[in-house]
């Protein structure tokens, strides 16, 4: 995909996850998946642009022939992993979270830490379409009929829930 193939119509999907696995690891498979879905499926890729989910998910969507957006902690572009087309230095930390998810129409979570669950609750704030893959289990505060965040058993159904929230 080129760069001036891109529109406001483009769907994006944010995938947030740990960027401490290894890369070979289900994890890593996981999220690759997930990539390589978003990627063939025409929509972008927008995450945090390191390393981890974020690697391997930006590496599926590429070789997918798909389009990946990384938005970064650092002032620094150069951060971003190698699979990343366009980066965005923010040098605002962890608080760059809540820009991954209003950048996207959906959110697929795959594993990660706290600061996956912040992005979570951006998430949940935001009103995003929110789709869990091996990730955090949340429950509702409130006694409501649903949960808020939907889970997936495969990275195929992940990225379709998340193209059929947009």
């Amino acid at each position: 995909m080129k760069i001036k193939d891109i529109d406001s119509t483009m769907k994006k999907i944010a995938v947030i996850g740990g960027s401490r696995i290894q890369e070979k690891s289900a994890i890593y498979d996981l999220a690759y998946e997930v990539g390589r879905h978003i990627g063939s499926s025409g929509a972008a890729l927008v995450c945090g642009g390191l390393s981890g989910v974020m690697e391997a998910a930006c590496r599926g969507a590429r070789e997918a022939g798909g389009l990946t957006i990384g938005i970064l902690p650092s002032t620094d572009e150069n951060t971003a992993n190698d699979w990343v087309d366009i980066r965005i230095p923010t040098g605002l930390g962890y608080a760059r979270n809540s820009l991954v998810v209003l950048s996207s129409h959906a959110v697929i979570a795959i594993d990660g830490a706290e600061g996956t669950l912040s992005e979570i609750g951006y998430a949940l704030t935001f009103n995003k379409p929110l789709i869990g893959l091996n990730t955090w289990h949340i429950r509702p505060f409130k006694d409501t009929s649903s949960a808020p965040i939907s889970y997936a058993e495969t990275p195929q159904q992940a990225v379709e829930a998340a193209l059929s929230c947009i």
